[in-house]
């Protein structure tokens, strides 16, 4: 898609829950950081890396491209869904070819799930107040 001073790289924008991830991939040896710091000390459970690596792996693109991400919003695990669809977006901008790849294991599907808020006369979305008889 991009293509700037004569280097190539590919932006790729993820997004889940209330969390915002902002990928560029560029050729090169596998270097993965997310705001500024590796990705293994950003994402300390392994369940987190497994998720954001998950693209890479699908595609056999690992150590293809250095990653740069800039994380904002909500909590790790929904930085790490917003992280991994930004990584799959971004691959296929960079090689349309993976896009089958990437749909038929859903890595490119925003899950539409968020917090439901709070009701008024409720502790919670909904939790009602608890019932005293007497």
């Amino acid at each position: 898609m991009a293509q700037t001073s004569k280097r190539q790289q590919w932006w790729g924008t993820g997004r889940r829950k209330t969390s915002v991830a902002r990928v560029l991939i560029r050729p090169g040896t596998g270097v993965i950081q997310v705001n500024a710091r590796d990705v293994q000390a950003y994402f300390s459970r392994r369940q987190h890396r497994e998720q954001v690596f998950a693209p890479l792996k699908a595609t056999s693109a690992e150590g293809k491209y250095d990653i740069t991400a800039r994380l904002r919003g909500g909590g790790i695990s929904g930085q790490a869904g917003a992280l991994s669809l930004g990584i799959a977006r971004a691959l296929v901008q960079a090689d349309g070819t993976l896009e089958g790849v990437l749909k038929e294991q859903r890595f490119l599907t925003r899950d539409p799930r968020m917090v439901e808020r709070k009701k008024y006369g409720k502790h919670k979305a909904r939790r009602a107040h608890q019932y005293s008889k007497r």
